[in-house]
């Protein structure tokens, strides 16, 4: 097997799959090419000489350009490549829309809820109202973790820093995330723990959660109480009453939200994991499923290819607006908006933002975009999403779980243990990774730079999904780990 890939047909550089050392010679499309240096792998090296100022293509598109003459065989990377990208664009609705597949449905054993939404976990969450009672909720989650049994899997307090002292869209970014989470279906039963003085006091997100059944979600304002953790703690148990009624039944995969999100990138993240996703993807959205991509910055550079496959001007004028938001959140803050890739993904042989990107986007498969939704806005259109939300890992991923997602599917080349309020399944870029972080890694991807075809292994992640999704534990779930973080963008009280 060759150890390197050239992407796509018109690409003039190829990706090494294993470290290539200086003066190889490898046939590249009938060219020979003897490589002037070692080329780590997942980098890049030129197919042929390339002049200073030209276009490196890499997937078929620009990945920015050479600001040194580069020779055929040599090594491309940060020392001789730089973003081509520019600040705020303008942009023309060029629709590129593939057709629509239907594929036979397949159920997944589920939890139906009485208000119609299904789901993939039947936990109790304890969910504060503000950052003063954080500890109190992990204490109250501690003293009721004997609950735990077959029909109730977990329970588990979210912390956060935020509730108070926020101004503007954070406050608001925090009420409606915190609202989302409470309404999850993945919660059987929700105690939300409130301090009393906070601006986010229940009595305020009781408004943003709308109707409820007092059966499943509780109140506690711990300033009422003489002693809130005997209080917290006999409200959980009787929330357990109520949660251990419901029993896993089959549903079919047409209910499922799945939130799409990468994290410590390398050089094999576009060729693997991500187009593995999007194949997932592809399947899941032919059985009318739901698919959602977040984390715009990682789509400068890439966001054509989304929004030309935009089903009407509407939503292409939504993602405009989304790309084009992010960049002025950026120029208000006076930071530059092209500071990406990071030092973890330029080790793994990333080069510049359009480089991450049009690796990041390789997620959303080849389907029609449905919605375009904002940050903390619930996804209510079947198909491919895109979720205004930043990069950060735990950032975003609490993004796609505010906005409906059962589960996370996390590619990394580079591995990391978080998880999310949803089960974060862990999906490697390359087998070296999966098999020195068994411990984190749910499912490597790698192997398909080692000869497995795409489609087949895009049909064995969909099929890993359904069996988490039927209560299969990820990894991070084995570990206890349950993670959020909310976007704060403005001033701090």
């Amino acid at each position: 097997m060759a150890n390197f890939i050239k992407i796509h047909e018109n690409d003039n550089v190829a990706v090494a799959l294993d470290t290539i050392p200086a003066n190889e010679t490898v046939v590249v499309d009938g060219v020979t090419v003897v490589t002037q240096m070692e080329i780590p792998a997942g980098h890049k090296f030129a197919l042929k000489d390339l002049q200073t100022g030209t276009p490196v293509i890499k997937y078929g598109f620009s990945i920015g350009n050479t600001i040194a003459d580069v020779k055929t065989g040599e090594w491309i990377h940060t020392h001789n490549l730089k973003t081509g990208l520019g600040d705020l664009l303008d942009y023309n609705y060029e629709p590129q829309l593939p057709e629509e597949k239907t594929t036979d449905d397949v159920t997944f054993m589920g939890y139906n809820r009485e208000n119609g939404k299904v789901g993939v976990r039947n936990e109790i969450w304890i969910i504060p109202t503000v950052g003063c009672v954080n500890n109190c909720a992990t204490k109250i989650a501690q003293m009721c973790e004997d609950l735990v049994c077959e029909n109730i899997e977990a329970v588990c307090a979210f912390p956060h820093p935020y509730g108070c002292s926020q101004m503007g869209d954070d406050q608001e970014n925090t009420r409606q995330i915190l609202a989302n989470l409470i309404n999850h279906p993945n919660a059987g039963g929700v105690l939300v723990l409130g301090l009393g003085c906070e601006n986010s006091n229940i009595d305020v997100l009781k408004e943003y959660i709308g109707e409820y059944n007092p059966d499943r979600v509780k109140f506690l304002v711990s300033q009422e109480s003489d002693d809130e953790i005997t209080d917290g703690v006999a409200i959980v148990r009787d929330l357990a009453k109520y949660v251990s009624q419901f029993k896993r039944e089959p549903i079919s995969v047409s209910k499922l939200v799945i939130g799409m999100k990468c994290g410590g990138s390398d050089g094999f993240s576009g060729i693997t994991a991500n187009p593995c996703v999007g194949r997932f993807s592809d399947i899941l959205i032919s059985k009318k499923g739901t698919t959602i991509l977040t984390e715009v910055p990682e789509m400068f550079g890439a966001e054509t290819i989304l929004m030309n496959r935009c089903e009407n001007q509407g939503l292409f004028d939504k993602t405009v607006k989304l790309i084009n938001d992010f960049k002025n959140y950026f120029k208000s803050h006076n930071q530059t908006i092209y500071e990406n890739p990071s030092p973890g993904n330029k080790k793994g042989g990333i080069s510049t933002l359009e480089d991450k990107s049009l690796g990041c986007t390789q997620k959303s498969g080849s389907a029609i975009v449905k919605g375009v939704l904002a940050y903390g806005e619930v996804v209510s259109t079947p198909g491919l999403n895109l979720l205004s939300a930043p990069g950060n890992d735990l950032v975003a991923s609490t993004a796609l779980a505010a906005s409906g997602a059962h589960i996370v599917l996390f590619t990394t080349g580079r591995g990391t243990p978080f998880a999310c309020p949803v089960p974060t399944m862990k999906i490697s870029s390359n087998s070296t990774l999966a098999g020195k972080k068994d411990n984190w890694i749910d499912f490597n991807a790698g192997v398909v730079a080692e000869g497995e075809d795409l489609d087949v292994a895009g049909q064995r992640l969909f099929d890993e999904v359904v069996a988490i999704a039927s209560g299969k534990e990820v990894k991070s779930e084995k570990a206890g780990f349950h993670d959020m973080a909310i976007f704060k963008q403005g001033v701090t009280l």
